[in-house]
């Protein structure tokens, strides 16, 4: 697709960039004119002056462009402002304040989810999502919410075989995880718009999450909030949807503050 802006330059290096970061692998510049709807002589001009920055590296005998380290640096500037965890705590805050359950944030780690936001509701049980905390990503609500996000290639190179699959030690025994169970598991999520689990990550603890998308769609964070499986004042569940929904919106609320067009 052409890019077209008020600054034409700019917006074709950045398509440029978001196409490399979207890549498997170093790919031609034929094949980044041809994606992005660019003259061949336009992409070859942006990719020398992006390789003089160190934002590009040519592998001359395989005819291809990748990143270049001084993108590595921009993500590790990422990392070290941590954005996420900024525009994301008042938003987790809000949230669990208008439903009165713990909430957090976390985002994908490999086949881990790291937590970078913990909020606790008054007098609601300790939790085992800290800060800093990993747990597998199949097993939680924000990990499942991510991983339905990922495409389908994605998703098999994380789970290539039954040993990618880890328990949490002391969850709740239940059937045997497997790529075909984590794809059926999956499906539902991408059905309901959110995700959730029963008891998986801390028994008598259950918890629903959704993902937050970047400006193409790939899975940033995810949000979700965790409450006991049946209150103390009504021995009642709570209403599930209604905890989706406020946690959809929180999440579709931080998709739009990182760029996302939702």
């Amino acid at each position: 697709m052409a890019v077209n802006s008020k600054v034409p330059a700019a917006d074709q290096t950045l398509a440029i960039l978001s196409h490399l970061a979207a890549q498997r692998g170093p790919v031609p510049a034929a094949t980044i004119a041809s994606a992005l709807g660019l003259p061949r002589s336009t992409v070859y001009h942006l990719l020398a002056v992006m390789q003089e920055r160190g934002f590009v590296v040519h592998l001359p005998e395989e005819r291809r462009y990748g990143l270049g380290i001084a993108a590595f640096e921009l993500s590790s500037g990422f990392s070290r402002q941590q954005p996420l965890a900024r525009l994301g705590r008042p938003l987790v805050a809000a949230l669990v304040d208008r439903v009165g359950e713990s909430g957090h944030l976390a985002v994908l780690h490999g086949r881990d989810v790291l937590y970078l936001v913990e909020e606790r509701a008054p007098r609601r049980p300790s939790l085992v999502t800290d800060v800093g905390v990993r747990l597998p990503a199949h097993l939680t609500a924000t990990g499942r919410a991510m991983l339905a996000a990922l495409p389908p290639a994605q998703l098999r190179a994380l789970y290539p075989d039954a040993a990618a699959f880890a328990d949490r030690p002391g969850a709740e025994a239940g059937p045997a995880w497997t790529y075909g169970r984590l794809k059926r598991v999956l499906q539902q999520v991408r059905a309901d718009g959110w995700a959730g689990e029963d008891g998986e990550v801390t028994p008598g603890l259950a918890s629903v999450g959704a993902a937050v998308l970047d400006h193409v769609g790939w899975p940033a964070a995810g949000i979700a909030v965790t409450y006991p499986e049946a209150s103390a004042e009504a021995s009642a569940p709570r209403d599930r949807g209604a905890l989706a929904a406020a946690v959809q919106e929180a999440a579709a609320t931080l998709s739009r503050r990182i760029g996302a067009h939702r």
